[in-house]
């Protein structure tokens, strides 16, 4: 039998992702004199129990007269989120039936001017129409669609190219995160990095197992250490305008597959264990956002990236690492893995920037699945302000947050025997468990957040404007915290 280190070459996979998505795929154009495409009607329904989440609209096209009619709740019952939705839906439709050019009629009394929704709309169109087929046999993956509107509308056509990229920043990352583990790997997530700074012009940074046991990153080495494919920290910057600033710093854990470790997960436990690295993808989103809008504040985006894997390299329960802090952990379960890349991810930002704010984003807990669902993102915070400027945000763009408890009882629960800590403290408040642990690694009360979109951050059924899988939850949410400091 050949041995391990002989039992696959990476070289090809480890090349890191092409990415094809380019802002010419939606388009807005204006006219005077109405074109002859496909026209776009939204009408009123009039029921009044009428939900735009339960079967609220009806699309009819009718070919004769080249109308696409869409029927919704009453326009009056319409929320900003209900205008995405709607958005969504009507791009994924028209994709779905591979219709490239439609019109929206000059009317003086419309659905933008009734609700104002104009740009949720918008917003909710762009992000809509996403699907993840590049591995089927398929006629819509180059499906392409242009808008015409009045020219009435050209005002907005500063606000629409926006949307247009941070939508484009969504469609990158909600690939990444479908993308599965014999493709991104910590060594391929950090050469696709490597390939987006250069094409949309942000630095980065990847640090590879040498220089991480240089440092002495044991957290995110000791998690990475039973596979093949080596852990990466992967550093992320957009200077902007305001470069001489503290920055903003994200850090996001990238577990690109998680088998548990020797604490294996059971057969219906690991299916859907790519998404373990949406934290770190909603990082790169983030930084691809902020590129491509050239937004002035200063940014770092932190990826802790690792492959959890079992082998007879692999650590083990009763292991005692020492993390890149000097802290001690204590494994008590290795399928509490992430707060360990995480620790390695906050220290390393305090010990080589100033955070201004300091936030990570992981799918950390099940429990935080079982405790806000898929509706809300859990909170964790050292900092009362910068805790309600992200629940304002998280509001305000729909990808909601729940605050929950710090208490400094809670550490009692992973206060080690053997070590300084213990990486988990049993299934009571887990959450919250894994919130503490944390905080034990935040330094000199630098303003922190923990996010842990466990429930959020991926589609188990579709809505208007995602399909099942990786939605990019948390991008929306720190663009509109970063549009309101």
């Amino acid at each position: 039998m050949p041995s391990r280190n002989h039992r696959m070459d990476n070289s090809t996979l480890n090349q890191g992702v092409k990415m094809e998505f380019t802002l010419t795929e939606k388009t807005i154009h204006y006219y005077d004199t109405k074109p002859n495409y496909v026209t776009l009607k939204i009408l009123e329904a009039g029921q009044q129990n009428q939900s735009v989440y339960q079967g609220y609209l009806e699309i009819d096209f009718n070919t004769t007269d080249n109308i696409l009619v869409c029927q919704t709740g009453k326009f009056s019952e319409l929320s900003v989120q209900k205008a995405r939705l709607l958005g969504g839906t009507i791009s994924t439709w028209l994709k779905k039936h591979g219709i490239n050019n439609i019109c929206l009629p000059n009317e003086d009394e419309d659905i933008f001017s009734i609700t104002n929704h104009f740009y949720p709309f918008f917003e909710g169109f762009f992000i809509g129409g996403y699907s993840f087929d590049k591995y089927k046999q398929t006629d819509r993956k180059n499906w392409s669609i242009a808008v015409h509107l009045p020219k009435k509308y050209a005002d907005k056509n500063e606000g629409l190219i926006n949307i247009q990229k941070y939508a484009l920043a969504m469609d990158i990352a909600r690939t990444l995160g479908n993308e599965p583990a014999n493709v991104i790997n910590p060594v391929s997530l950090a050469e696709t990095c490597r390939q987006l700074g250069d094409q949309y012009g942000f630095t980065v940074k990847i640090m590879d197992e040498i220089e991480l046991t240089n440092i002495g990153a044991g957290g995110v080495l000791s998690v990475g250490q039973g596979s093949v494919n080596k852990s990466r920290l992967i550093v992320l910057e957009h200077n902007g305008l305001q470069d001489n600033e503290n920055p903003i710093v994200l850090v996001g854990k990238a577990i690109t597959f998680d088998t548990g470790g020797y604490s294996l997960k059971s057969v219906e436990g690991i299916q859907g264990m790519k998404y373990d690295k949406l934290g770190g993808i909603t990082v790169i989103g983030l930084m691809l956002a902020a590129a491509l809008l050239n937004l002035p504040q200063r940014i770092v985006g932190i990826i802790a990236a690792a492959e959890n894997m079992v082998s007879d390299f692999a650590y083990r329960p009763d292991d005692i690492i020492k993390t890149l802090s000097g802290k001690t952990v204590e494994i008590i379960t290795t399928d509490a893995e992430g707060r360990l890349v995480l620790a390695d991810g906050l220290t390393y930002a305090q010990n080589n920037y100033s955070p201004k704010y300091l936030i990570d984003f992981a799918t950390l807990t099940g429990g935080i699945v079982t405790a806000l669902g898929n509706v809300r993102a859990g909170l964790f915070s050292n900092n009362d302000d910068l805790a309600q400027k992200l629940f304002t945000a998280g509001e305000n763009s729909a990808e909601k947050l729940w605050r929950m408890p710090l208490d400094d009882e809670y550490f009692d629960f992973i206060k080690g025997d053997f070590a300084d800590l213990k990486n988990s403290g049993g299934r009571k408040g887990h959450p919250i468990m894994g919130g503490i642990f944390l905080k034990q690694f935040i330094q000199n009360n630098t303003p922190w957040a923990h996010i842990d979109i466990a429930g959020t951050s991926k589609n188990d059924k579709a809505d208007g404007l995602n399909p099942i899988g990786a939605n990019g939850f948390g991008i929306r949410l720190m663009l509109e915290f970063i549009k309101n400091l």
